[in-house]
């Protein structure tokens, strides 16, 4: 098991380089850059933008350097010193523009993941050893509407009826009151109750998604030899069903981390910009919309790394938990 992580991570090295090399050359396709932007919105306002400014702007923001000086500077100083460069809208450090942001994102992306497990699993096993069964119909066609209906239309919708029916605005995580304040536990229990409709809604598709697929792999797993030879031999229904099939079945919500790692950081950001929620999607869009270069950069590269990281997780704990999956003939 050590050898096979060992292999797993000597791989990883390479595939990281080449990974940061593309992020980069991506962030420099699209035509222009943020000062060419910031450069028009001075002209417009009236004010005269000399050479000598221009050439100025250019050194303090990096551009004066060729793509692949920028490239050794930016990831030179990633690895040394945690430094993901300076934002060029906020005018602040990366991690300082990114960090207050991100404990929500993850606050709110963990809860609704373990809302979809807790919905999803035990009404895919039930549909399973249901099957055709009148509820088994009712959650194949809430599956169904949930993997059908866009996240942010069911947000428009429930912030709709909340507001008619009670004059509510479920916007925003925090009342007006607390928005800006220092956190406190007075912050925290105003949070709380706020963060229903954004779990329910992000967890949605998701849910529906993963009812269909526990469904589906557990019959599979029911109709199976090994199944039918212990049900004939007396074995408890409950004991036969969560030994083996279950286990199985659920492989995919291991298989499924390497772009749940990421989707803890990026969030829903449509859903997150119609329920103004101050989370990392929102900022991500914005910055991409702007082309400010190492602040979107950085974002891409941590969510590429987090897949990473989340698919050589996937595979040593399917190595663990799935006696079928071998060592891909690294030798133990």
């Amino acid at each position: 098991m050590i050898n096979y992580i060992s292999y797993r991570i000597l791989q990883l090295i390479p595939l990281l380089i080449a990974i940061s090399i593309i992020v980069f050359v991506i962030i420099q396709l699209p035509p222009g850059d943020f000062l060419t932007n910031y450069i028009a919105q001075l002209k417009n306002a009236g004010n005269d933008v000399s050479e000598s400014m221009i050439l100025n702007l250019k050194m303090q923001y990096g551009l004066d350097k060729s793509m692949y000086m920028q490239y050794i500077i930016w990831i030179k100083n990633i690895l040394l010193h945690g430094d993901f460069g300076r934002s060029f809208q906020y005018n602040q450090p990366v991690a300082d523009v990114i960090g207050p942001k991100l404990t929500l994102t993850l606050v709110i992306s963990v809860i609704s993941l373990i809302f979809v497990w807790a919905v999803a699993i035990p009404i895919g096993i039930y549909s399973a050893t249901h099957q055709y069964s009148p509820l088994d119909y009712v959650f194949t066609f809430i599956g169904f509407i949930g993997l059908a209906m866009p996240g942010f239309l069911i947000a428009l919708i429930l912030i709709y009826f909340v507001f008619t029916q009670t004059g509510v605005a479920i916007t925003g995580l925090f009342s007006p009151e607390f928005a800006d304040a220092p956190w406190s536990m007075a912050k925290v229990m105003n949070m709380l109750p706020r963060l229903v409709i954004p779990v329910i809604v992000i967890g949605m598709s998701g849910t529906a998604s993963l009812i269909r697929v526990t469904r589906g792999m557990l019959l599979d797993e029911l109709s199976k030899q090994y199944v039918i030879t212990a049900r004939a031999k007396g074995v408890a229904e409950n004991k036969l069903l969560f030994k083996y099939p279950v286990r199985m079945a659920i492989n995919p919500l291991i298989s499924t981390i390497g772009w749940t790692l990421p989707a803890l950081i990026s969030g829903e950001a449509i859903v997150a910009i119609v329920l103004n929620l101050q989370t990392t999607g929102p900022m991500l869009l914005k910055a991409l919309m702007t082309q400010d270069m190492y602040l979107c950069g950085s974002f891409l590269l941590i969510l590429s790394v987090m897949t990473v990281l989340g698919t050589l997780l996937s595979d040593i704990l399917l190595a663990l938990v799935d006696p079928r999956i071998r060592f891909g003939g690294v030798a133990e």
